[in-house]
């Protein structure tokens, strides 16, 4: 083989081999590295000055009284320190002094306490506070079998339920009987008056009295009457029928003298006599 074939051989295979390399390495990942220096890593250290404020610890409704261990003391941005967060420096005694107060608005685990967010016990007022424009509150009686097994808390929504003894009519074609009829829908409770005893096991709540409902000033009338004439129960309705501005159905017809386009009007007995059951009547 002649020199100048060899060399060309050479070449050819240099070649080949060098095209192999360069396929090996562009199929390869590429990896991108970035040095980076200390006068380019910055480090920003900003010391946040904190406060004591009071604070829930558990979510609250409306209606609901605070006891001592639902308040705390939580440190919180000086900056972001509002016009009337209790503040411990200031205001040391908070917890003791707000302890029995009544929330008027739904209030959050964590949430720093507002004044105007609460009404303290013995201010005039507490109850009106929570209380919409143009209605009542009007308290009636309850047991654990009349309230839903004492499930019903403050915030609630409840049916009023009229349980009365029917007297004869027979003129009317009216047989006596017991009845039930619920009275008005969707009823807001703005308060249960409930008494706590200490027992073996820890400490156990029960059932109060009394309910306090809010309703208009015709409803007031109406259960004012009702309670007069038979037992009021009250029927819990379901979280998602809670509510508020839906009609409420009030029945007033019932304490009529005629008892209405039914005819199922309150009688009552006076002097032996049979006599109709009127709102604001005698």
């Amino acid at each position: 083989m002649s020199p100048m074939r060899i060399i060309i051989l050479l070449l050819a295979l240099a070649a080949a081999g060098g095209a192999a390399f360069l396929v090996i390495q562009l199929s390869k990942p590429q990896v991108v590295t970035e040095t980076v220096t200390k006068d380019q890593l910055v480090i920003q250290q900003t010391e946040v000055s904190e406060v004591n404020v009071l604070t829930v610890t558990r979510d609250f409704a409306s209606g609901e009284t605070v006891k001592a261990e639902d308040l705390k003391w939580s440190p919180w941005p000086k900056a972001n320190v509002v016009d009337g967060f209790y503040v411990e420096t200031a205001a040391p005694a908070s917890i003791e002094t707000l302890t029995g107060a009544v929330v008027k608005t739904a209030l959050y685990k964590g949430e720093p306490l507002l004044p105007q967010k609460i009404a303290i016990k013995g201010e005039q007022g507490l109850l009106s506070a929570m209380m919409n424009p143009d209605m009542r509150a009007v308290s009636v009686e309850i047991s654990a079998e009349s309230a839903s097994g004492g499930f019903v808390l403050p915030n609630d929504r409840v049916d009023v339920i009229l349980t009365y003894d029917q007297k004869a009519q027979p003129e009317r074609g009216i047989v006596e009987r017991a009845m039930a009829t619920t009275i008005i829908k969707n009823v807001r409770v703005l308060a249960i008056d409930q008494n706590f005893a200490a027992t073996e096991e820890g400490e156990v709540a029960r059932l109060g009295n009394t309910a306090t409902l809010e309703v208009s000033p015709s409803e007031a009338e109406l259960l004012a009457m009702s309670q007069r004439l038979g037992e009021v129960s009250l029927s819990l309705r379901p979280l998602d029928q809670f509510v508020s501005g839906t009609s409420r159905d009030p029945r007033t017809e019932l304490l009529e003298g005629d008892g209405g386009s039914s005819g199922a009007g309150i009688t009552i007995i006076r002097n032996g006599q049979p006599a109709p059951a009127g709102v604001g009547g005698n």
